[in-house]
């Protein structure tokens, strides 16, 4: 009998086991992570079908969908079958799914404590590698109304310039504000340059009668909030 060793291609497959006829006939629920990751993909290769690279993606990321919203376009091109633009649509996928969970609840959320703040902002800094600085306005009754990215910088540090964060609270009248920004690290401890530019801002807060109530650091850890820990000076 003659060897068989050709390749079966999803298009082989029952019409049922399909990722695309799935989604289709039976809903996205019944769909896994593998399955939905290969539709994004399209395409697989000769020796590997859409499905399989999607699994060896995953494998990668140990099964672990945050690790894998972690992987930036070099990375996922390292998967051979992984150009620029499948990566692209990987991230651009990933980074929708954020901004979905983010949408259900933020404006018009009432900040009463920093356990508000912090699910408020959260979402912004997860899988990030570098850090950001970002501010949330509230109006009168302390319901956050926007927030603003200010700054981004490297593993180290961001430059937040007053003036840029005063300007966007001015004209989006913003009747107080608080600061926020996250610690790639891990390490939770403000560094000096953190305290100065609070006490700067919050200086600069009273003056313009726009107080500062509070500034969080975040990692993926958890938070540390200046007003809890008594350093808002």
């Amino acid at each position: 009998m003659e060897a068989y060793d050709q390749k079966i291609t999803i298009k082989a497959w029952a019409e049922e086991d399909r990722p695309r006829e799935k989604l289709a006939m039976r809903g996205r629920r019944s769909l896994s992570d593998a399955e939905l990751i290969a539709i994004l993909i399209g395409s697989g290769s000769v020796k590997e079908t859409a499905l399989e690279l999607s699994k060896r993606i995953l494998h990668a990321c140990k099964n672990d969908l945050n690790e894998l919203a972690r992987q930036s376009i070099a990375d996922f091109s390292k998967f051979k079958g992984i150009g620029e633009a499948k990566a692209i649509s990987i991230i651009a996928a990933l980074e929708l799914g954020r901004r979905r969970k983010e949408s259900y609840a933020t404006q018009g959320v009432q900040v009463n404590t920093s356990i508000d703040v912090y699910h408020s902002i959260v979402s912004q800094f997860r899988d990030l590698n570098h850090e950001e600085f970002w501010i949330i306005l509230l109006n009168r009754a302390n319901k956050i109304t926007s927030k603003h990215l200010v700054s981004k910088g490297g593993q180290a540090g961001t430059i937040a310039d007053p003036k840029i964060i005063f300007n966007i609270a001015l004209e989006n009248h913003a009747a107080s504000l608080i600061l926020t920004h996250n610690h790639p690290s891990g390490n939770l401890k403000p560094s000096q340059a953190d305290l100065e530019l609070t006490r700067k801002l919050r200086t600069a807060g009273q003056f313009l009668d726009l107080p500062v109530l509070d500034h969080l650091i975040i990692t993926d850890q958890g938070f540390l909030s200046f007003a809890d820990e008594g350093l808002l000076l």
